[in-house]
């Protein structure tokens, strides 16, 4: 027999994420014992009538029901959330491309909100916030004790209004940044042609990324009259989306086959997702950029033309969320939506990158080898982060016969990553990785060089 798990609560979470949608039948398990449930749920009704009659100030049910639920979920992996009908709302806004507030992905480490990525276009972007900023105080006050989803709410707002947040550097004082909220309206994808090749730019995939790509793409023909010498695809602090959008987007650099498959617990539920045939690039030479914050949706394309074959992937290692959430809404949405982990994916080559990401085929970093520590935080980094047993088969590889590392493998792994650095005096703001990018397609070799890979 199987039952469905009615859910209720208000809290809402923002994270990195390439989701599904559901319905309530996908809540569906395998029935538990009743004794010891019930048992479990008494116990948590007599913490709760304790709380209520015995606490130093009066609190409401429902805040500590959703908390309870919020608690429980957060405990699970750092992407499983519940979303209140407001957040609900707000997060079909999102993913449709346009919604109220200052336009930055977060997350939260050591209880300050980082900023995983600001959009393109928004308040945030055009004030200089950048990845990798902490946010300390949000109006004056700390943000120290909040949840993530609780500093979210305090930083979004109605149109015209102002909010001030404390940004916080490595080696640099905190400063104040006062932003206007606004409707966010994403263009999620940009196009232009730089120094003679075509860069396309997609920082997130919401249900605008698809289309945009092919226009874009027709546009960038235009622009060259017909033949199209290759494409720098910039996935660089995208951190991902729908997962629909990812499938649509490799199918226009690959002809067929597999994209990405998914797998639910105990690997059952297995499903693999293919490219639409008639690639709209077939045969235009594809660097692919990617950096620590690319993440999920980002790294289903990046891996699936690695894995294929298909172009050369540049920039530094990727985020590494291998998971894919199923966003149900509950009794139609009234009650907001569960936001749950349900399965994990699979490159073509049947590699899972949870905590790992993808390694690019050519490193090149956008920082000098200054000595300073340049690296972002990655799946791995997060609180209760799912474990990737395949990951951990990997390092076992690695190491010597009594389980340990020596200099040898150590040696050999930093082998295996040669890492291009930007010249000594180069601008940072001149994008070092790109211009590889554009100095490999112009030179002639990536023919040569994607052919090495092969072999």
């Amino acid at each position: 027999m199987k039952y469905v798990l009615p859910v209720v609560g208000t809290v809402a979470a923002v994270g990195l994420f390439a989701f599904s949608t559901a319905n309530q039948a996908a809540l569906a398990v395998e029935k538990p014992s009743y004794s010891d449930t019930f048992e479990q749920l008494d116990l948590f009704a007599d913490v709760m009538a304790r709380v209520r009659s015995d606490y130093v100030v009066e609190v409401e049910d429902g805040e500590l029901i959703e908390d309870a639920i919020n608690g429980m979920l957060q405990s699970l992996d750092p992407h499983s959330s519940y979303v209140n009908p407001d957040d609900f709302l707000r997060l079909q806004e999102q993913t449709s491309g346009r919604y109220v507030g200052v336009g930055m992905e977060v997350t939260q480490e050591d209880g300050y909100v980082k900023v995983v990525s600001p959009i393109d276009g928004s308040p945030a972007k055009e004030a200089g916030i950048k990845s990798g900023d902490y946010i300390t105080e949000i109006d004056g006050k700390t943000v120290l004790g909040l949840s993530l989803t609780e500093a979210v709410n305090i930083i979004r707002g109605e149109t015209g209004e102002s909010v001030t947040l404390t940004i916080a550097r490595i080696d640099e004082e905190p400063q104040d940044i006062t932003l206007i909220r606004r409707a966010v309206d994403r263009a999620v994808v940009t196009h232009e042609i730089k120094d003679g090749v075509p860069y396309i730019r997609i920082s997130q995939f919401n249900e605008k990324a698809a289309p945009g790509l092919v226009e874009a793409i027709a546009q960038l023909r235009r622009d060259v009259d017909g033949k199209l010498p290759g494409v720098i695809l910039d996935l660089r602090t995208n951190p991902g989306g729908l997962l629909d959008q990812s499938i649509k987007i490799s199918s226009a650099f690959l002809d067929g086959g597999e994209v990405v498959s998914t797998r639910g617990r105990e690997g059952a539920d297995q499903q693999s997702y293919t490219a639409e045939p008639g690639q709209l690039l077939k045969g235009v030479p594809v660097v692919v950029l990617i950096d620590e914050a690319s993440a999920s949706a980002s790294e289903i394309v990046a891996g699936a033309i690695q894995d294929r074959g298909r172009g050369l992937v540049m920039g530094m290692t990727s985020f590494g969320k291998g998971s894919v959430q199923s966003l149900i809404p509950l009794r139609g949405g009234r009650d907001g939506a569960l936001r749950l982990t349900t399965q994990r994916y699979y490159t073509p080559s049947g590699r899972s990158i949870q905590g790992t990401g993808i390694d690019p085929d050519l490193f090149v970093s956008s920082y000098p080898n200054d000595g300073e520590d340049h690296t972002r935080m990655s799946e791995a980094d997060l609180p209760n982060s799912i474990l990737n047993e395949d990951a951990e088969e990997i390092v076992d590889d690695s190491v010597t016969e009594d389980g340990v590392t020596d200099d040898t493998t150590e040696d050999a792994a930093e082998d295996e990553m040669i890492i291009d650095y930007p010249p000594e005096g180069f601008v940072i703001q001149d994008d070092h990785q790109l211009q590889q990018a554009i100095a490999l397609i112009k030179s002639g070799d990536y023919d040569q060089r994607l052919a090495e890979l092969q072999n």
